[in-house]
């Protein structure tokens, strides 16, 4: 994530990606203040229900509006987009808060005992002080159901693989940097896999794919391999 950058008091700027998306971008810094004017203007595009507008896309610090150029010109887009900011400057988000259980054993923590030794930490800090902490997902990812969360206590941050590891299994906890992932789908990655959830974060054959919403806060909590294998 950014450490620098203009905060959320910045003017957004408005970037064309194609001919068909306009992005509406609030800075270049990740804090949860700025990701709440995403949100923010999310919900806004979302209950306008503008004629030509296909879906919205938040991120860390901006979001994408995709639209049909057949049916709605960019510089219209731009101007109904610039009315509804006007009026989400004042908005407070009130994230969801979402307990996930997630296994810190082997053999669903593959990667916690090489973080130990590289951390100079006990196995048993690195869960503690994980669980102790909220995370917020800021965005789904580079693959179906990969959310990123953050952000990782600093005491744990640790650099991404130099070469990729093996596939993670779907419900991977991994972490890398200062951020935290749950991976929706098997992948090979640099990622440090520290544990898993027997939750399935995207599952087509669900009414709603995507387990959690983008804003949710996430809150791991420990459980044993056999209760892990009781809700498999």
């Amino acid at each position: 994530m950014p450490a620098s950058g203009c905060g959320p008091s910045q003017r957004p700027r408005f970037l064309d990606a194609g001919e068909s998306a306009l992005v509406v971008e609030f800075g270049r810094i990740v804090e949860p203040a700025l990701h709440d004017r995403v949100l923010a203007l999310d919900a806004a595009v979302t209950k306008a229900r503008i004629d030509g507008v296909i879906e919205t896309v938040p991120t860390y610090r901006s979001l994408m509006v995709h639209y049909d150029p057949r049916q709605l010109g960019r510089e219209e887009l731009a101007r109904k987009v610039q009315l509804l900011l006007a009026r989400t400057t004042s908005v407070t988000i009130a994230p969801a808060r979402r307990n996930v259980p997630a296994c810190f054993q082997l053999p669903y923590a593959e990667d916690l005992t090489e973080v130990a030794q590289r951390l100079h930490v006990d196995e048993a800090h690195i869960v503690e002080r994980f669980t102790q902490a909220g995370y917020r997902l800021y965005m789904y990812g580079f693959l179906p159901g990969f959310a990123y969360l953050g952000r990782l206590p600093h005491e744990l941050e640790i650099p991404r693989r130099e070469t990729p590891r093996s596939p993670t299994a779907i419900g991977a906890v991994q972490i890398a940097g200062e951020q935290v992932v749950i991976t929706g789908v098997a992948m090979t990655t640099g990622w440090y896999m520290i544990g898993r959830t027997p939750l399935r974060v995207f599952d087509l054959e669900r009414e709603t794919p995507f387990l959690f919403d983008v804003g949710d806060e996430i809150v791991f909590e420990p459980i044993d391999a056999a209760t892990f294998e009781r809700f498999s």
